[in-house]
């Protein structure tokens, strides 16, 4: 992880905690139920997850409660437009986006002395069966501010009322307690406590609950994708629910998608983009045997690269260079099928979102045909974090340095 930390591909725009911010921080997680950190310093991304407090609990998700009840933390006004490194659905970046943007003068003056902890609340205490995820229709965003200081603000306002009253300002218990409340809290009178909650409308979208389900709603027919196989096979069980249901991995899942214009898929195109190169580079860094050269060697240099692919058999060599194969074929009969030339995990892989799919949908779809063949790096540290990171850690060293060179040239471009 050192090399990604060192090319600010792991960790890069988190916000640094520590002193009297950790500590509001661990009061936050006491709100949650959640054990305190022993860590003096830390950081957190824009939902307040925190990679070093995730490995000190072996929990990547220590701010939810159960699958149905995410939380976030909002601790100091840096986390706006911040990235959010583990989300537990699909639209939480773009629902902290809504957040900041409604509530910016709001969070700026809370986090001064204080935080902020929200619930989001599916209307669902807790998931039973996957189509419990069907209910998902609209979410609602409650905020609680650390230290009840909105409920102190109405105390101390009401204070204030009482001592405008008639003689009330020689009171002296009114006096004490006035001056209490000022010195415990400050003067709250003119504080933006107050946050509405927020309501968000959800169509279709991703959640890890239930080992992860993709949901695309906007459609005749409901679809259902599961990543977890026991899962998908104890839901389609299930005969009181009008909805398609799919294992990710099921080859007819990709005809339902062509179908419904939700991906689409053309060779031609594909083998000319940046896409199609890392996929090849990936699955020939999969087969190279007896490598005697550093891999970025091997990737750039067109001689070595024809010599590792001549050592390898036969059959791994027409896979790895099946499209090409089956363009040269189509061109001179169109009688040629594809599926007998180039290898799934390509026709997979190189689909792409429907052109008709407005942006938030692209994006969605490029987050489950990810999903569906993890094979372009770039693709799956865009769409998949979490895997890119466990991925990462079983790649030959070679590729890992080319991945990270690569990466860091689409970002910078």
């Amino acid at each position: 992880m050192n090399k990604l930390k060192t090319a600010k591909l792991f960790g890069n725009g988190l916000v640094p905690l520590s002193g009297s911010l950790a500590k509001r921080y661990n009061d936050c997680l006491a709100m949650l139920g959640v054990k305190p950190t022993a860590l003096a310093q830390f950081s957190v991304d824009g939902l307040g997850w925190s990679p070093e407090i995730a490995e000190e609990k072996g929990e990547n998700y220590y701010l939810n409660i159960g699958d149905a009840n995410p939380n976030a933390i909002i601790i100091s006004p840096s986390q706006k437009s911040k990235p959010v490194f583990m989300p537990s659905h699909s639209f939480d970046r773009d629902l902290m986006h809504a957040i900041f943007t409604a509530y910016d003068k709001q969070i700026r003056d809370i986090t001064k002395d204080a935080a902020l902890v929200i619930h989001l609340d599916q209307h669902v205490d807790a998931f039973y069966e996957p189509f419990d995820l069907l209910k998902y229709k609209n979410i609602t965003v409650s905020f609680e501010v650390l230290n009840k200081l909105a409920q102190h603000q109405k105390e101390q306002r009401a204070l204030i009322a009482s001592f405008e009253k008639e003689n009330n300002f020689i009171d002296r218990d009114l006096h004490h307690k006035l001056l209490k409340s000022a010195k415990e809290f400050g003067d709250l009178r003119f504080r933006k406590l107050d946050l509405e909650n927020v309501s968000l409308k959800v169509n279709s979208f991703y959640t890890r609950a239930f080992g992860g389900v993709f949901l695309l709603r906007d459609f005749i027919t409901p679809i259902m994708i599961f990543e977890d196989i026991e899962v998908f096979k104890k839901a389609i069980k299930d005969t009181n629910h009008d909805v398609m249901l799919f294992h990710k991995d099921h080859d007819e899942l990709m005809n339902i998608l062509e179908s419904h214009d939700i991906a689409e898929l053309d060779l031609k195109s594909a083998v000319k983009s940046d896409n199609y190169q890392r996929i090849k580079t990936h699955l020939f860094s999969e087969a190279i045997v007896n490598q005697e050269h550093p891999m970025d060697e091997i990737f750039g240099n067109p001689f070595l690269f024809k010599k590792y692919l001549n050592e390898l058999d036969l059959e791994t060599r027409k896979s790895l260079m099946g499209v090409e194969l089956y363009l040269e074929k189509i061109a001179l009969s169109n009688q040629t099928k594809m599926n007998d030339i180039v290898d799934k995990r390509y026709i997979k892989s190189l689909h792409r979102p429907h052109s008709s799919l407005e942006i938030e949908h692209q994006e969605l779809i490029w987050k489950l045909l990810t999903k569906i063949a993890p094979v372009d790096p770039l693709h799956l540290y865009w769409y998949d974090k979490e895997q890119f990171y466990e991925a990462y850690n079983n790649w030959k060293t070679g590729y890992q340095d080319w991945v990270i060179a690569s990466i860091s040239k689409a970002i910078t471009h």
